[in-house]
């Protein structure tokens, strides 16, 4: 594979994983428990939607062809997205959607760091930016799980139900194809392992003093990089894409 193919594909996938998460927490604005957390919540998606918009504005510079950012992000359909299969899954309640961004959190923070050292200029100056960010919304993420899970038999009951619904999904975070190992061994995206180390350190001690038990590692899911997801994102496209797919070419 090219190294130009492999990085407009990977620019795609990380504006998809934090684009879609970000769509998904902004439908809690106006419906958080409390008002501290409606902002929370709301504030999340906006740096993620930054994130975003950062990855698709270079996605697009990449692949030379004139396409924006909006239009990477409102005129491909579902078959065209290769966000990871986790951050796609509805909300639930709010256990549910917590114990998603944790698991997502846990991830993208040690990858993120590790992005740093990019031996691409524009990805390791996003992940400067988003460095920042991911730290706050992992402590965000892990003092919730730990309030859930250490607190009433419900919400421990409500924490280790959305964990076990979400577990099959963090496999993905860790797959590699050819797109990944070609900027791999360019030095352009780092090592994995390490990230998958800090992954398990990071559930792992937060689970425990949340006194919530870690699903076991049996079936993964897997597909969301090809473009094979599940029934939610279409369904979410729909309203996410509406107005530009309504007035195409919309300006503000």
């Amino acid at each position: 594979m090219e190294l130009n193919e492999a990085l407009f594909q990977f620019c795609l996938r990380r504006g998809d994983d934090t684009h879609v998460l970000s769509h998904r927490l902004g439908e809690w604005c106006g419906h958080g428990p409390v008002l501290e957390e409606d902002m929370a919540l709301t504030n999340r998606a906006l740096d993620l939607l930054g994130q975003a918009r950062n990855y698709l504005q270079y996605a697009g510079q990449v692949e030379g062809k004139g396409r924006s950012e909006d239009d990477l992000a409102y005129l491909r359909n579902e078959r065209g997205y290769v966000n990871c299969k986790l951050v796609e899954q509805p909300n639930g309640d709010y256990a549910h959607t917590i114990a998603k961004c944790f698991l997502f959190d846990a991830w993208h923070l040690p990858f993120l760091k590790a992005q740093l050292d990019s031996k691409d200029e524009q990805l390791a100056a996003i992940a400067g930016k988003a460095v920042k960010e991911a730290t706050y919304h992992l402590r965000h993420s892990s003092e919730w799980m730990v309030r859930f899970g250490d607190g009433t038999e419900e919400s421990h009951q409500r924490a280790q139900q959305a964990l076990h619904d979400l577990w099959t999904f963090t496999g993905e975070l860790f797959e590699t194809d050819e797109v990944y190992t070609t900027l791999q061994q360019a030095g352009i995206v780092p090592d994995l392992g390490p990230i998958k180390e800090a992954f398990d350190r990071t559930v792992n001690e937060v689970l425990a003093e949340a006194t919530l038990k870690r699903p076991e590692d049996e079936f993964m899911a897997s597909g969301g990089r090809k473009g094979q997801h599940t029934e939610h994102l279409g369904h979410m496209l729909g309203e996410m894409q509406f107005l530009q797919r309504a007035h195409p070419g919309a300006q503000w």
